[in-house]
């Protein structure tokens, strides 16, 4: 076969096998979305404004990709137009946990803005959250081929010192061997975001990171995903609400200097 020009050669992907796939949509039961809404309402009733409020979104260890609970932190400070959040204050609250609750995700609120994405400090607080929560979702999603350039293959007790200079990477066998295969684990961990507004809107992304162990391969994407709510029965009773109203009063704390990422979010 003649090709016209080198282009046309063009090397083979490489092999890669699916172990697992990551949560294309969020699950989230009803409580959990009653709950968010009415930290937005308590705010308004007890700060007598509508205030930016940030949380975190709960699941049980054995079925991480249900958003079950929302958890409400110290919040660090409260604008009009922004939240931010870092490490320190997602690690302090991890440890208050039941160890069989881990994070999933968060969420905050834009109050009464008419901003109805996320913005540029969001992204921020989604990779904060992602690395953060990536070694309690880890899981392996493939295998994927290593390809390596010049690999040598070695028999044991059977070669040289020459020889282990030879290539790029030896593989040394027991076993004579003529051809070889590396497959790598691929890990894939999730993170969920969502914002919402005072007028009940909600928007919501999945943050995915994959790394692949012998090549080190880092990889973080997202995409915008639906919600999928779940009824669990459970309901927001008013002794529910009584306790969440005395989380609002103590943890959310409104700063009313302007911010300075006024000009993002208009």
């Amino acid at each position: 076969m003649r090709f016209k020009n080198l282009s046309q050669l063009k090397r083979p992907a490489p092999q890669q096998i699916p172990l697992a796939i990551l949560p294309q949509d969020i699950a989230m039961t009803y409580y959990a979305r009653a709950k968010a809404f009415k930290v937005n309402e308590l705010v308004r009733t007890i700060h007598a404004d509508s205030f930016e409020w940030y949380g975190f979104t709960l699941a049980a260890g054995d079925n991480p990709e249900l958003i079950i609970d929302i958890g409400l932190p110290q919040n660090s400070q409260n604008q009009l137009d922004y939240a931010t959040i870092g490490p320190a204050m997602i690690a302090e609250f991890q440890e208050k946990l039941p160890q069989a609750t881990i994070i999933n995700g968060w969420i905050h609120s834009h109050g009464a803005l008419n901003y109805r994405h996320f913005s540029h400090t969001d992204e921020k607080n989604h990779l904060a959250v992602l690395d953060f929560i990536e070694a309690r979702l880890r899981r392996p999603i493939a295998k994927k081929q290593v390809v390596i350039q010049d690999l040598v293959l070695l028999e044991e007790k059977r070669f040289t010192e020459n020889d282990l200079k030879k290539g790029s990477v030896a593989i040394i066998t027991d076993k004579p061997i003529t051809a070889a295969k590396i497959m790598e684990t691929v890990y894939g961990s999730f993170c969920y975001s969502i914002v919402i507004g005072d007028e009940g809107w909600h928007e919501q992304k999945i943050h995915y990171k994959e790394r692949a162990v012998l090549s080190g391969h880092t990889m973080v994407s997202s995409k915008t995903a639906k919600i999928v709510f779940v009824d669990t029965g459970k309901t927001l009773t008013q002794a529910a609400i009584s306790e969440l109203s005395d989380e609002v009063q103590k943890k959310i704390k409104p700063h009313t200097d302007p911010p300075p990422e006024l000009i993002e979010r208009m």
